[in-house]
């Protein structure tokens, strides 16, 4: 039963949401934020437990890097810095050049050794720049950017200009993601959503009262939204950054869609109440489908993108409630005046209706060959997870990664873990067996070198059994083996450091790699090839849930139709922006990282919302006129307008996006307004192709062949479904 619409209930209904709406926006806006390494990390597989087993023996692997030129500063001021940081509560060591330098030198290592393992982990290769290397531990690691605010601090403290100096490492780009991801850093691009919007419905209604109010309403879907996720648990992360564009958009193409019905019913007793009826069965299909493909998304291993797939699905139903029932409630307060009767602003869509249908088999062979040429190039797609990526070009946390890694190293490591707990060896025997380890490790050309507890011993112990028990003991007693030996000494770890412009990848470089293990037990883990198991995933969960959302849309879309064909057959136009877009990032060889791997769920479930609109006014004609090629003319002069309009508003809506300073999110934008305007070529132009060439088909079919002297020319009679906008019967 369709609710009542009085004035009164409007206004007391609207003046509620106007008082709640301070209070639920404080609530929403105190949505906690988390954008942790781990959290981009598949979370149940064997890669991901046998990680945080090391992590349990060894702590995290996570340092900051701070790069200093020596040319600049001399060794007194960097061993200031380095024992002002590791003063900080945050960080469990700090090495600096000279400190490894003692503790090598203490243990009798060569100085010429000592200067060859020093090159590439603290020291540049030409002795020109130095790194500091401060370990996190479990405080730090709790507040990452805080640590590398405290650094800041510090070398601001010592006077040293930022410029000066680089910060790289896994904490230093996780802070910059936090920066990037921030609700403050992100008003620019929504601003800019909202004043786009806001025009585009201006031009639409022709009404500012309603068009305002509409509005409103739209930003009260979005915080009631972020209420639901904070009192759920919920969290904010970068990728949920687009979120609030998201509900925006999913509510003004509910509202664009209902004003569409209300001035089709306009002439009717009451407007509300029909365009209710109209709007209620085609609005609430489009949302569900919407909501199949969001929910498709919690098919991922990947918390972001579970998370992100269950807070949209939330905010659509949001904004089906705010646009199908509070939209009503504006227009009883605000009614929008007759529609114009002029066609003059109806012409274009006529004469393009006229071309389409005269061409009908022209253009559907023209859709099919463009979506065939494009759907070649989703068998390139590749995926990619590179932390890196996800910032923008310019970004100075960038350039200071780069820079590092060209003048002392690859940060990036794969760790093994070497397991003596079944063998009882002596501490010398499992040293000579780990160094022996290292060594066939630095004969593959990809790594560069090794860190372990040998990094801080001789080649050789002293042959004098007294000298070497006091190198060994020292060495054991030594802080710099804490991180590279249990306490039990049964577990060696070795991280080994390899170049990244190696033509191995690192599932191919740890594949070559397990040879070198020569009898030992050894596992291989670490962030590294965790971030390579996760590309694997996402590849593999872009399908999953693309696979799954089309599978339920498309039994959704036979259910609707009561038809297995007519199903199949409506499902065809929804597949036209998947393959024209994503065949094209195929054909240019654009990976598919965390935020394009949720585009195509999503995108599919919004260009059903187009063909559920038109296929409900093309059997509602079907039904009067009993004309196949009629029904698509009507349904196409009827939606045309309305389905190009919010996919109008949707796309420029989405595009606002691209402002963002995370590039997932500039990506994610980029691909949902291209696959809105792609959408209208599958509803607007291969749909109705299909339709009318079938409608013509079975018109041929019907006509009986007659004697030549009783084939007359009967006058044509012009009925309502001939008008471009008739008025809905």
């Amino acid at each position: 039963m369709l609710p009542g619409y009085s004035r009164s209930r409007c206004r007391n209904a609207l003046l509620f949401i106007a008082v709640s709406a301070p209070l639920i926006a404080w609530y929403g806006e105190t949505l906690p934020s988390h954008n942790e390494i781990e959290t981009w990390l598949p979370t149940n597989s064997v890669q991901r437990r046998e990680y945080d087993r090391f992590k349990e023996y060894f702590g995290a692997e996570e340092f900051v890097l701070v790069g200093m030129s020596t040319t600049r500063h001399d060794a007194d001021l960097i061993e200031a810095v380095c024992c002002r940081i590791e003063s900080l509560d945050s960080i469990r060591a700090c090495w600096s050049p000279a400190r490894m330098t003692t503790v090598m030198d203490d243990l009798e290592v060569p100085e010429e050794l000592i200067r060859d393992r020093l090159r590439g982990l603290t020291m540049s290769w030409d002795g020109e720049f130095a790194g500091l290397l401060a370990i996190l531990n479990n405080n730090g690691l709790a507040n990452r950017a805080g640590t590398v605010d405290s650094i800041r601090s510090v070398l601001d403290y010592c006077r040293i200009p930022r410029d000066e100096v680089h910060l790289a490492g896994s904490p230093v780009v996780v802070a910059e993601l936090d920066r990037l991801g921030s609700r403050d850093n992100n008003l620019l691009f929504f601003g800019a959503a909202c004043a786009i919007s806001f025009v585009l419905l201006l031009s639409v209604f022709r009404h500012w009262k309603v068009a305002a109010a509409v509005f409103a309403l739209t930003l009260w879907a979005i915080e009631v939204t972020l209420a639901i996720l904070h009192l759920f648990d919920g969290e904010m992360n970068f990728i949920l950054s687009a979120l609030p564009v998201m509900v925006m958009v999913f509510t003004l193409t509910v509202a664009i869609h209902f004003v569409h019905y209300y001035r089709q019913a306009k002439s009717t007793i009451d407007p509300i109440r029909s365009a209710l009826r109209n709007a209620m069965w085609p609005c609430f299909l489009a949302t569900a489908t919407t909501v199949i493909g969001l929910l498709s998304l919690a098919t991922s291993d990947m918390r972001p993108v579970r998370l992100f797939g269950l807070s949209a699905a939330v905010g659509c139903v949001v904004a089906l409630v705010t646009g199908l029932f509070l939209t009503p409630a504006v227009l009883v307060l605000y009614p929008l005046p007759e529609p114009s009767s002029t066609p003059i602003n109806r012409r274009p869509l006529t004469f393009a209706a006229s071309l389409l249908f005269r061409r009908s088999g022209t253009f559907a062979l023209a859709a099919f060959a463009l979506v065939a040429v494009s759907a070649i190039g989703l068998t390139r797609l590749k995926s990619n997870i590179d932390p890196l990526e996800f910032l923008p070009a310019n970004s100075k946390v960038l350039a200071d990664v780069r820079l590092l890694q060209q003048r002392i190293g690859n940060t990036s490591s794969i760790e093994a873990v070497v397991d003596f707990r079944n063998e009882d060896l002596p501490f010398v025997a499992k040293l000579d067996a780990v160094q022996n380890f290292e060594r066939r490790l630095c004969s593959n050309p990809a790594v560069i070198d090794t860190i372990s507890v040998g990094t801080f011993l001789p080649l050789s112990l002293p042959e004098n059994t007294l000298d070497a028990a006091r190198v060994l003991g020292r060495a054991q007693g030594s802080s710099g083996q804490k991180a590279y030996l249990n306490s039990s000494e049964n577990l060696w770890r070795v991280s080994i450091r390899f170049s990244p412009k190696s033509d191995q990848s690192v599932p191919q470089l740890m594949n070559n790699l397990r040879p070198c293990a020569g009898g030992l037990n050894v596992r291989f883990t670490g962030v590294t090839p965790l971030l390579e198991y996760a590309q694997q995933r996402i590849f593999v969960g872009f399908w999953t849930s693309f696979s799954t959302a089309f599978v339920i849309i498309s039994l959704v879309m036979m259910l609707a139709l009561r038809s297995v064909s007519s199903g199949c057959a409506a499902m065809i136009p929804n597949l036209t922006p998947i393959c024209i877009v994503f065949g094209f990032l195929g054909w240019i060889g654009e990976p598919l990282d965390i935020g394009i791997m949720m585009t195509a769920s999503i995108a599919l479930g919004l260009a059903v919302d187009g063909t559920f609109h038109f296929l409900v006014a093309y059997h509602r004609s079907l039904r009067h006129s009993s004309n196949p090629c009629r029904a698509v003319r009507f349904a196409l002069l009827h939606t045309g307008a309305p389905i190009s309009q919010a996919a109008v508003v949707s796309g420029l809506g989405m595009l606002a996006l691209t402002l963002s300073s995370f590039r997932p999110t500039v990506k994610f934008g980029f691909l949902m307004t291209s696959l809105l305007f792609a959408a209208l070529i599958g509803d607007l132009v291969l749909l109705p192709a299909i339709l009318h060439l079938r409608g013509k088909r079975r018109r041929d079919r019907s006509i009986v062949p007659a004697p030549l002297g009783m084939l007359r020319r009967r006058p044509r009679v012009r009925t309502k479904l001939d008008e471009p906008l008739a008025a809905d019967t």
